[in-house]
């Protein structure tokens, strides 16, 4: 049986530097020498998961095929990894805690008193192994969330110092990523923070292995050789990463300062050759040379943050590079939408993604929206809230039901055409209780998802509580909006188009959580390239 190898990850100085981003970089330059990899993430706060988080909070909740609601990293590990994740790797401090709880309730512990240590810091090491024990992968990375210093952390830092111990030097590493700030005042790059950092960390226990050092200027050796003096680590693991015109250029940086060769030569790891990035390389090169540039309106409710609509924005990077074309995105808050003001909001859009969300705050503005785009053969894409806007709209203004509405925006609705789930009826708690995860779809014939897709079924990642009600089909078929997506077992309605459309899409799933750098969705790809015809025409 192979025994996996485990790279911790932690952050210092400040907190955004990247290391969800440093950690897939470094998997993908692993992978592509031809080693398994996976990633984790260990996240310090308290809630379960973040479900229940407000996107302001949070950014956007990533959804994994099995299910589980988790940070928004994942969505990056597998945008780079094109490999799917799971359950196992996202942590959160309050799963830790529950888990543990939940043991000392049923008396796992024979009577002891439950500590941080070793019941807490036990729990956390049983979940980094967990992906490891499957022997599955070669090596397993684990980011740890916030910086070092953080109250929260210093359980998973306790933790790492003993897995360090217990699986021993070639087994597991340290690399800690670090911010060098310019003073423009002094002209200089100042190491002190990192020594700081590192010196917090090493009193913790954990003496790191390599250092990756953000910066706006190149680090010299001078400032090498003291940062490898005053922290503890050797020149040569000591990885300089200046800000990048994109993520995606990361991984390139990375192997241009051999970060995979320092990691495998620490844990004695064959090294052959270089690793294989001809196809990131060439969807790098349509990425930054398009040929046309389009503008797309998305329409939220959380667009101040666009962390809150991560997955969607990379999908149109994924999208536009395969189609050759700069997809500009223009932030159009739903709340400031009016029937007198979107033909302007509007105007000189190529296409109108309306994006997810809960609540009704916003709500009549992405009506108005979809109504505009409908009446005036704009391509449309409307994902879960958005889909279920579109059918509303459909109702009030083709129909002519006036008052119809989503029982989740008001209860009292005489024409409830978006309906609460039947087995969603008698759930109290709010924390992962929704339809979450992958669930089949069964396309219809002559449909232009079918089409797009090119399969009969497909799996997609879902994440609400509220569908389409059946009651209406019918009425909305004959008026011509088309159920062309069904699941196979329950009948749910997961898409709607028009036919009589350029193209107007809206499927109750979240696609963009199943694109990826390699493999761009193709409903993102179809409606990037109606978007380009539209703006062509």
């Amino acid at each position: 049986m192979k025994k996996t190898k485990y790279v911790f990850v932690t952050g210092g100085v400040a907190s955004s530097l990247g290391k969800g981003i440093i950690a897939a970089s470094l998997a993908k330059l692993l992978q592509k020498r031809g080693y398994s990899v996976t990633i984790q993430k260990l996240d310090p706060y308290i809630n379960i998961d973040p479900g229940t988080l407000n996107p302001y909070e949070h950014g956007e909740c990533y959804v994994t095929n099995d299910g589980a609601e988790t940070d928004l990293d994942l969505g990056h590990y597998e945008r780079f990894l094109d490999v799917p994740t799971s359950q196992a790797n996202n942590v959160t401090t309050g799963r830790i805690y529950q888990s543990v709880i939940n043991k000392e309730r049923k008396g796992e512990f024979l009577g002891k008193t439950v500590q941080i240590i070793p019941h807490i810091t036990d729990e956390i090491k049983h979940r980094i192994q967990i992906l490891g024990n499957t022997s599955e992968f070669d090596i397993v990375i684990t980011e740890i969330g916030g910086t070092i210093g953080d109250i929260e952390s210093l359980p998973y830092v306790e933790a790492v110092r003993q897995l360090l111990w217990e699986l021993g030097h070639e087994n597991a590493l340290s690399i800690h990523l670090t911010l060098i700030p310019y003073l423009a005042a002094a002209g200089e790059l100042k190491t002190k923070p990192t020594q700081h950092s590192v010196k917090m960390l090493m009193q913790s226990g954990v003496n790191p292995d390599i250092l990756v050092c953000r910066t706006e200027h190149k680090l010299n050796d001078g400032i090498k050789r003291k940062l490898a003096l005053f922290c503890n680590v050797q020149q040569d693991s000591i990885i300089e990463s200046l800000d990048a015109e994109t993520i995606y250029d990361v991984p390139n940086m990375m192997l241009e300062q051999k970060l995979d060769e320092v990691v495998l030569n620490k844990m004695k790891l064959p090294i052959d050759g270089e690793p294989q990035l001809k196809e990131w390389n060439a969807f790098l090169t349509k990425h930054k040379n398009p040929k046309n540039t389009i503008e797309i309106g998305l329409i939220g409710k959380y667009v101040e943050l666009h962390d809150a609509y991560k997955s969607i924005v990379e999908s149109f990077i994924h999208a536009g590079a395969h189609n050759e074309v700069k997809v500009k995105i223009r932030w159009i808050h739903s709340n400031e939408l009016t029937l007198e003001n979107v033909p302007s909001k509007l105007e000189g859009l190529s296409g109108v993604l309306v994006a997810p969300g809960f609540g009704d705050r916003g709500i009549e503005g992405k009506i108005e929206t979809i109504r505009y785009a409908r009446e005036n053969k704009i391509p449309f894409f409307g994902i879960c809230l958005g889909m279920q806007m579109a059918v509303i709209e459909f109702s009030r203004n083709v129909l002519g039901l006036k008052d119809a509405f989503s029982t989740e925006m008001n209860s009292d609705t005489p024409y409830p055409v978006i309906n609460l789930m039947e087995e969603q009826k008698s759930i109290v708690d709010m924390g992962g209780t929704m339809r979450l995860g992958a669930w089949k779809c069964q396309l219809a014939d002559n449909s232009k998802v079918k089409e797009i897709y090119k399969q009969e079924i497909i799996e997609e990642r879902h994440r609400h509580r509220y569908e389409l009600n059946n009651d209406y089909l019918e009425q909305l078929k004959n008026a011509g909006m088309i159920a062309t997506g069904k699941n196979p077992d329950t009948n749910l309605v997961e898409i709607i188009e028009i036919p009589d459309h350029p193209w107007f899409i809206g499927t109750q799933y979240h696609p963009e959580y199943k694109s990826t750098v390699l493999n761009p969705h193709p409903l993102f790809v179809s409606f990037v390239k109606a978007a380009l015809e539209y703006s062509l025409a």
